[in-house]
């Protein structure tokens, strides 16, 4: 039986991988690709329901994204169900006719919605709230002001805005609002809705499908006889990826893990044990710790760092594949990295080499990760990346059925240009001593408190500051360490993760009096957005 399969269109809006991910948990598989694709990608890709995002852009700009051609014969031929979600639902509205105008009141947050009338795909809420009305996450500029011929409208806002749409004849809904965010009541419901009544699809996205799919395609990559070389960084992601190849192509795959120096307290040593003891990998680790950091010197700038660091990994295993060219007479052909769906989306990069992987043409570059946006444009190597376009969580739950430990998979996440994106400014090798120092603490009272797997990623920050401080009887002019948590399910948003006073206080005790050169303890209470989860 043909699995499920739901097109977005990606129109820029920072949401758009929040579709992807609620889709997924619901068990659906969904893909997402720019809102300007050739209509001959999407006939390839034969969805059997398509979702148009939203988008910062207003449909009256000069160069607004638009809808593909054809696009809409397309969807009426094949009466595939369709929603478009706030600019999604403008495009559809400009395209049969309909009026957009600068709204008189901007709807920005959470706001009051009332259902109005029949309504296919918000009816079944009517029953569920005696005022027929609940709250949603608006985020637009721009308001429906005449619906196009045929269209009714489901859905008002608090203000009176056109909040919902529908033609059922035409098998097309659109929504003013953002159901994907998890501040929007009833979102995940009227997702439901969309999906498996309107569309009737099946919810058959599973690991064990993911685990088959993913296998016959690394193999289908890699022609036989031919090598892999992985770069282990110690997280979750590259580790679950080694495991993955490893099972596609055996012994034909060559893990290496590198010190860069910029690794967590003991890391290496807790790293290389778990890789040989418990997992049974065959890995070899390379201390490049002193290349490394002397690049770095004098680089404060965070993209820099990250190019540097992307671009060393690189120069690093062009070496160990000359290592792997000596002893089996061919050079591997093929680098596997564990580069996450979130990676990708944040470093908004040009697409992947076979075409599949989505661009973010119509929005900006948060940052660049060290395995998207560091890759130098000459790298010898094919890239193996098999998460591309998966979750962290996706990650987790594949990593479970590949007999990786449940105490390695549920590890908080940890970049790959590690703690020099955490020491702020130039890093030093006397701050990231400190910093070690004072992250050991920090994590090592968060598991004795119970409280690490309630939380999605915990850090100490250096921060390139003195301060004055009274230890003794003695005046100090010492260093800031600014302690972060979050909560999150895939990264993508993020809250701060609201500590005990006490618990705070006992952990800035132990940083001050354990750790020289320490004389301020701050933390960070900043969620995602505005803030980014990481410091750099």
């Amino acid at each position: 039986m043909k699995q499920s399969r739901v097109l977005i269109l990606d129109y820029g809006s920072q949401f758009t991988q929040l579709i992807a991910r609620r889709l997924r948990e619901l068990q659906v598989y969904s893909y997402v690709l720019p809102g300007e694709t050739e209509l001959s990608r999407i006939e390839e890709f034969k969805p059997d329901a398509i979702i148009l995002s939203g988008g910062p852009s207003s449909v009256y700009d000069e160069h607004a994204p638009q809808l593909p051609k054809g696009l809409m014969e397309f969807q009426a031929s094949h009466q595939l169900p369709l929603l478009g979600v706030c600019y999604g639902m403008q495009l559809v509205v400009q395209h049969f006719g309909g009026t957009i105008s600068q709204a008189h009141h901007r709807e920005y947050g959470r706001m009051g919605l009332k259902v109005k009338g029949e309504s296919k795909l918000l009816g079944d809420l009517l029953n569920a709230s005696v005022s027929n009305s609940f709250d949603v996450w608006m985020s637009h500029g721009d308001e429906t002001k005449q619906v196009p011929p045929g269209f009714m409208v489901s859905a008002l806002s608090a203000s009176g805005a056109t909040a919902a749409i529908e033609n059922t004849d035409k098998n097309i809904y659109g929504l003013q609002f953002h159901p994907e965010v998890t501040h929007s009541q009833n979102g995940t419901e009227i997702l439901k809705t969309f999906l498996f009544q309107i569309a009737k699809l099946n919810p058959d996205w599973t690991v064990g499908n993911l685990e088959e799919n993913l296998i016959a395609k690394i193999r289908e990559q890699v022609p036989e006889g031919r090598h892999v070389i992985c770069a282990l960084s110690g997280g979750v992601d590259s580790t679950v990826a080694a495991c993955l190849v490893h099972r596609a192509i055996g012994d034909r795959l060559h893990c290496f893990f590198v010190d860069h120096g910029l690794l967590r307290y003991q890391e290496r040593e807790r790293v290389m044990k778990l890789f040989t003891e418990e997992l049974h990998l065959k890995v070899e680790c390379i201390d490049a710790s002193v290349r490394f950091l002397s690049k770095l010197a004098g680089v404060s700038d965070p993209e820099v760092k990250r190019k540097i660091i992307g671009g060393e990994f690189i120069a690093v295993f062009e070496e160990a594949a000359k290592i792997i060219e000596s002893r089996l007479g061919q050079l591997p052909d093929y680098l596997v990295q564990g580069t996450l769906y979130p990676d990708v989306i944040e470093s908004s990069p040009a697409p992947s080499g076979d075409g599949s992987s989505p661009t973010k043409k119509h929005s900006t570059t948060i940052k660049s990760h060290h395995n998207v946006g560091g890759l130098p444009k000459n790298l010898r190597f094919k890239l193996i990346e098999p998460f591309r376009d998966l979750f962290k969580d996706e990650v987790r739950a594949l990593g479970l059925k590949l007999g990786v430990p449940k105490n390695f998979v549920e590890r908080h996440p940890f970049p790959g240009p590690g703690l020099a994106i955490r020491v702020l400014g130039d890093v030093k090798p006397e701050y990231l001593e400190t910093l070690k120092l004072a992250d050991e603490i920090f994590i090592s009272e968060i598991r004795e408190a119970g409280l690490y797997n309630k939380i999605w990623q915990a850090m100490a920050i250096f921060l390139p500051v003195r301060t004055v401080g009274v230890q003794g009887d003695g005046r100090t002019h010492d260093h800031v360490i600014t302690l972060r948590a979050v909560t999150s399910v895939d990264g993508m948003t993020a809250d701060w993760y609201h500590f005990d006073h006490q618990f705070l206080a006992k952990v800035s005790a132990r940083i001050c009096n354990e750790v020289r050169g320490v004389g301020r303890v701050v933390y960070d209470i900043s969620s995602k957005p505005p803030a980014t989860i990481e410091w750099e």
